[in-house]
């Protein structure tokens, strides 16, 4: 066995329900990138994470903490963001039936998402649901040195 991959690492955090939950979020994706030397874009992660996370704090009412889940496998990166609204998120992956506005703040971090995300989407959890999206690893060849 000369399998050097580093091993499924994952995390569970819990975040405030408010605005300090974003800065916190992306740090902590970022470290957990970084610490890892994990190839997925971390920049790409850290925008993403941070989206989610303004998404579920400025949608979902209520003091209940909201979840990041941060996963890291070989093949790249799952990042989910739980919070206590059962309502699918607007956007994610309804298909465009008119052209999103970009001028309206709402709907322009799910397209982000979508737009940059290997795959994305959401789904059901015991206390609400839970939003994500994956990275997919960067093959060394193409990394900043």
């Amino acid at each position: 066995m000369h399998d050097h991959s580093p091993a499924p690492a994952s995390w569970r955090i819990a975040l405030p329900h408010s605005a300090a939950a974003v800065p916190v979020a992306r740090a902590l994706v970022r470290n957990a990138l970084a610490e890892l030397e994990h190839t997925a874009d971390g920049d790409t992660a850290e925008l993403l994470t941070a989206e989610l996370v303004a998404n579920a704090v400025e949608h979902t009412s209520g003091r209940t903490p909201i979840e990041l889940v941060v996963e890291l496998m070989p093949t790249g990166c799952r990042v989910e963001v739980h919070d206590p609204d059962p309502s699918p998120p607007a956007d994610l992956t309804r298909p465009d039936v008119e052209p999103p506005d970009p001028w309206r703040e709402d709907g322009r971090g799910l397209l982000l998402i979508r737009a940059l995300s290997s795959s994305c989407g959401h789904r059901p959890t015991g206390a609400g649901k839970a939003v994500w999206f994956r990275l997919p690893a960067v093959p060394a060849q193409r990394r900043p040195h």
